[in-house]
């Protein structure tokens, strides 16, 4: 067994927060490890890649958490894309939340930080949007990043030249615990032989099935399906988030669209006529001649949620094991200050006064003998 100065930190997922933290943590010359089952399941691969606090309309410390992400994420973008040599897509489009009145308009919870768009202002914004549509809100300083296609790809790449391990086919089946103290994990290799490892410390971020690794936390899936449509190029300038649907342009003219919130499906996977149906019928009402465009993959995912709907971040119930899941429609927008905040609560760096005070909120103990 090796000793506790050389046994890696594990991460418990690959997806994108796991390979953020790990990114961060290799920075600080932790030694780490990523344990992941199949990363392509991951929601950071099926997520459209949205910024968007405002047009999300986050409230309270949700909102505060995913602001200060948005203000790092430039910094945390340009320093991957030197690291690892690919550009990660990342644009500051701004995003346009049409509404069919104002006083729905006036109704959104982050409406101040907005332009206020009337009709004509809309179409000039949205060449084409749909007639239903007479007011709307522009949120200059939301935006979007190529996850699935170059992020992934380059946190991928800039952890494997830091020296991080990765082990990929594994499923951990649980984790080892003794007297309140992480001890390490039970897993399922690639041989499909169960075995353990020993560690000190791990990070918990496997998304949607956090649940069933570490049942102390009130983790659940909520599935959402996705498809893309092939517009003509500079077609769509903006990101145009609809209520239920959202369209994502890319800049080769691609166009994400997302996505249906399936609380009830568990982890029922694959594409289902209604869910599809309703991805269509989103795009007829907020953009009628996208229904024209060729369509080219259709795709689905789990999104980890909490019964809150926000994160749980920090320290867990054992010494030793983080948690770093729940993020639910935000997890690429968050990935930034959770990254952040974790690598530097793990190596015991100084957290300012807010930071320390932010993530208290999203500590595991709001959950306590609730759940």
């Amino acid at each position: 067994m090796a000793s506790s100065a050389t046994k890696p930190l594990l991460i418990l997922g690959g997806g994108l927060i796991g390979l953020a933290i790990a990114y961060e943590l290799a920075k600080k010359g932790r030694k780490v490890e990523i344990l992941s089952r199949c990363r392509s399941e991951a929601a950071g691969f099926v997520a459209a890649g949205m910024l968007a606090p405002h047009a999300e309309g986050l409230k309270s410390h949700l909102l505060k958490l995913g602001q200060l992400s948005l203000n790092r994420i430039p910094a945390w973008v340009q320093a991957i894309e030197e690291d690892s040599g690919i550009n990660c897509g990342l644009k500051n489009c701004g995003i346009v939340v049409p509404f069919p009145s104002e006083d729905k308009r006036d109704a959104h919870s982050t409406a101040s930080f907005g332009q206020t768009l009337n009709r004509k202002e809309l179409e000039l914004e949205v060449p084409g949007i749909g007639t239903h549509w007479q007011t709307g809100l522009l949120f200059t300083q939301d935006g979007q990043i190529d996850n699935r296609r170059r992020l992934m790809q380059a946190l991928e790449k800039a952890c494997l030249d830091l020296g991080v391990h990765f082990q990929e086919g594994v499923e951990v089946l649980n984790v080892i615990a003794d007297k309140k103290e992480f001890q390490g994990v039970q897993i399922l290799n690639a041989d499909r032989k169960v075995e353990v490892l020993p560690s000190n410390e791990g990070v918990l971020c496997s998304g949607a099935w956090s649940n069933q690794i570490f049942n102390a936390i009130p983790i659940f899936p909520v599935k959402g399906q996705m498809l893309s449509l092939q517009g003509p190029k500079e077609a769509l300038k903006r990101i145009i988030f609809g209520p239920g649907t959202y369209l994502v342009p890319r800049e080769d003219g691609l166009v994400v669209i997302g996505a249906t919130n399936e609380k009830e499906a568990g982890f029922y996977s694959g594409l289902t006529p209604a869910g599809q149906r309703q991805l269509l019928q989103g795009i007829e009402a907020l953009l009628p001649e996208a229904t024209k465009w060729p369509q080219m993959e259709r795709w689905s995912g789990f999104r980890p949620c909490s019964p809150d709907g926000a994160p749980l971040l920090g320290s867990s119930i054992l010494k030793g094991l983080w948690l770093a899941t729940g993020h639910h429609r935000n997890g690429v927008l968050l990935a930034a200050i959770t990254a952040e905040l974790l690598a530097k609560s793990i190596c015991q760096n100084q957290l300012s006064h807010n930071e320390d005070k932010l993530l208290k909120q999203f500590s595991w103990t709001r959950f306590k003998n609730k759940y």
